[in-house]
């Protein structure tokens, strides 16, 4: 017990800066989405439309690049502090690459894309204006992250939250100047929003820079000594951080897809459905605070080769993360009602918004069990096969049991809340499995299920003295041919179950074309309701993203 108390501690000494980093920079997307629904519709739908196309992509070049984070960690656990330039410069190099191939994305295809979308002249001029100012954002966050990775791990994670403590009120003097045109500067609206980010982000970035450069245990003057990197830290960085970007995308991509076949259902219920989204949002910062501080401490203890150490953090954080979300779910259950009421004053979409708080509750509880061990997991580099799980229990299970409910059922647009909730169960039953599988690797000790599957192939193969595959289809071997008939009858079933749900979602596709809802009017008409209180949450850095470790 006193180990415990003393590993929650620790845990919560590194976990609480990031949180609080972490509200600082939503209140970056707060103060810009506040700021520019007061300059008019037009700006608000314009902001809200760039936010919503450049935010995904941002979340996941944040995730691809944070992998420097374990890789640090262990190295400083291996005690090669002298190799984290090493690893900074590496981060530095890609998080160039990719500026430079964003940039060169905007200026090919910008103009397609505002042909597909159709917008409004006026707020195809605002969301065009905010995108070219995102490409600044770009450069400077893939700047910025490798550089925290450095502070969060060779030093602590109290530098970055000072730093950015400093960038909410930073960006709200920016808005004021820019999106009004006070004190001679031009009256710039929406776009003004992103011109304050990109020189907000500057500013950060110099910050971080000046930082590093002044301390001594950060080595700044042998980061940028010289442009050499090593072709095994470049392999590693993708290996452990393109994971992490691509479960970020594809998860992003899932819930924007879901508000498309939300939108038949209204207004008030696409409005009820962001407010419950914001909300978990929010309260989703408490478990991926916890994730992103197991992942330091974890890498670390494993690079020092102390599993027993790495046993007892990843017990505190389990411990952190299910008291943090038995408080947000009595939080949610209770105060239903009145947080509807905080977004809006309208009493219909409160209502609505408190019953999809009630499946938000579930969402919290299965998080606080999937988030924690993605982190852990990262901070054992295994992030591969954690990508492919997370990609299974969301577009294998969330989306069509989502489908499903709406096709077979009469729940309504509860049907795709049910969906996340069982999503984001099977993650979380699929990370447990995934964390106990390495555990046990790790351990030297076989795994009870795949050990006797592996046994008996080869204990058949060298009975029959063929190659495993022709054993498996010899006429000698009828247990195995057994099993394989079974399983392509199973996929034979998979197979025409998947087609029916193919059919279903072309009808439900259809019907979201006849209801002739044009998705963006609808969403100029929603913000307005809580354009007051932290409108873009859901679609920036700082929403679902977060589920894959972006700060």
């Amino acid at each position: 017990m006193f180990f415990v108390k003393n590993d929650i501690k620790k845990l919560l000494s590194v976990m609480i800066p990031i949180l609080v980093a972490q509200v600082s920079t939503a209140g970056i997307t707060f103060i810009n989405t506040t700021m520019a629904g007061h300059a008019g519709a037009d700006d608000l739908a314009g902001v809200s439309v760039g936010a919503g196309l450049f935010y995904p992509i941002l979340a996941s070049i944040i995730g691809l690049l944070m992998a420097g984070t374990p890789m640090m960690a262990q190295l400083l656990g291996q005690k090669k502090k002298e190799d984290l330039p090493l690893i900074v410069r590496t981060g530095l190099m890609i998080g160039l690459f990719i500026s430079a191939v964003f940039a060169a994305g905007y200026f090919l295809f910008v103009d397609n894309l505002m042909e597909y979308l159709a917008l409004e002249p006026a707020v195809e001029h605002i969301a065009r204006g905010y995108l070219l100012s995102m490409v600044g954002v770009v450069t400077f966050v893939t700047l910025i992250i490798p550089l925290r990775c450095l502070t969060d791990t060779a030093g602590s994670t109290s530098v970055s939250m000072k730093l950015f403590l400093i960038a909410p009120p930073v960006n709200a003097v920016l808005d004021y100047l820019f999106i009004y045109g006070h004190f001679g500067f031009p009256r710039l609206g929406g776009i003004g929003a992103g011109v304050a980010t990109m020189i907000t982000y500057g500013c950060l970035l110099a910050l971080f820079l000046a930082v590093i450069l002044t301390t001594k245990e950060f080595m700044g003057k042998n980061i940028f000594s010289s442009f050499k990197i090593r072709r095994a830290d470049l392999k590693e960085y993708l290996v452990v951080g393109v994971p992490s970007g691509m479960s970020i995308f594809m998860e992003m991509s899932l819930f924007s897809l879901i508000i498309v076949f939300l939108a038949r259902y209204g207004t008030d219920t696409l409005a009820a459905y962001q407010i419950a989204d914001n909300f978990a949002s929010l309260v989703y910062m408490l478990p991926v605070s916890c994730s992103m501080a197991l992942t330091i401490l974890i890498a670390t203890a494993a690079g020092a080769g102390d599993i027993s150490l790495a046993r007892r953090y990843k017990k505190a954080g389990f411990i952190t993360a299910m008291a943090g979300a038995l408080m947000t779910v009595s939080f949610t259950l209770f105060f239903r009602h009145s947080i509807g009421m905080v977004y809006t004053d309208d009493a219909a979409v409160a209502a609505i918004a408190a019953q999809f708080l009630i499946y938000s509750a579930g969402w919290q509880l299965f998080d606080a069990i999937s988030t924690p061990i993605q982190g852990i997991l990262r901070g054992l580099k295994d992030t591969r096969v954690s990508f492919v799980l997370m990609v299974a229990a969301y577009w294998g299970g969330c989306f069509p049991m989502s489908i499903l409910l709406d096709s077979v059922t009469d729940l309504g647009a509860a049907s795709y809340w049910l969906g996340l909730d069982f999503g984001v169960g099977c993650s979380a039953l699929l990370m447990v499995l995934r964390l106990f599988y390495v555990e046990r690797v790790m351990d030297g000790r076989p795994v009870p299920v795949i050990d006797n599957i592996l046994a008996f192939f080869k204990l058949k193969t060298a009975a029959s003295g063929m190659p495993a595959y022709a054993a498996a289809f010899s006429g000698e071997d009828h247990s195995i041919r057994a099993v394989v008939e079974m399983n392509i009858k199973q996929a034979e079933k998979l197979i025409a179950f998947m087609t029916e749900m193919e059919e279903k979602l072309s009808v439900l596709i259809q019907n979201v074309k006849e209801a002739e809802v044009d998705i963006f009017t609808e969403t100029r008409r929603v913000l307005p309701i809580r354009k007051a209180l932290l409108t873009d949450l859901h679609l920036s850095i700082l929403g679902h993203a977060t589920r894959a470790y972006v700060p």
